[in-house]
């Protein structure tokens, strides 16, 4: 299929909610696969539809490194049904190129969705695996939500923005997730205590 242009952070339509997908039609079933060759070609992890600027209910993920062969996993119409448990995750974004910053997530999820066949599976990522990462990090993309607007550190993000010409933080966006501030809290405070005790 072919390569599509990965809309960059600031652009407005990174903010819209996008559409469920009434029918895995072979146009949706083309749109994965410009999906997966984008991601490819920008050796990105994940990828959301809206980030190709299509305003569709659809991420894909590959997790696969090194050697391994590649595992490509589709989600279209997506549903987080159950999370819990909290972890750090350093994240960047393929469009926000070359920015990584610190951002709170769920430690376990799982997902419901449609593969690029229509079929529906349920599928569970544990113990903040990548895969557990991934799956929120696109899965926010549909809401119009970025990884940004789950920052730890604010001020660091800030620099970071700064240091690789990306518009600032929106900080109307940031999200208040209290519970989640107050696992990674918990974290951060065992963190310290242990690097005290070595």
């Amino acid at each position: 299929m072919s390569i599509k242009k990965v809309v960059r952070y600031g652009e407005p339509s990174l903010r819209q909610p996008s559409k469920e997908v009434h029918k895995v039609s072979q146009k949706v079933k083309n749109l994965v696969a410009d999906m997966l060759d984008t991601m490819y070609a920008q050796n990105g992890v994940g990828l959301a539809a809206p980030q190709i600027g299509e305003n569709y209910r659809i991420f894909v993920i590959d997790v696969s490194t090194g050697d391994e062969p590649l595992n490509p996993i589709v989600f279209i119409n997506p549903k987080i049904i159950k999370k819990s448990g909290a972890c750090i995750s350093h994240e960047g974004c393929l469009s926000f190129p070359e920015a990584f910053t610190d951002v709170k997530r769920y430690a376990n999820v799982m997902v419901k969705a449609l593969d690029r066949n229509g079929r529906s599976f349920v599928l569970e990522a544990k113990d903040g695996t990548l895969l557990a990462r991934a799956i929120q990090h696109e899965f926010d993309h549909l809401d119009g939500v970025l990884f940004v607007d789950h920052v730890i550190n604010r001020f660091e993000a800030e620099e970071v923005l700064k240091k690789f010409n990306l518009p600032p933080l929106e900080i109307d966006k940031i999200l208040d997730e209290p519970e989640l501030s107050e696992k990674i809290d918990e974290l951060l405070k065992e963190k310290v205590e242990k690097e005290g005790k070595n």
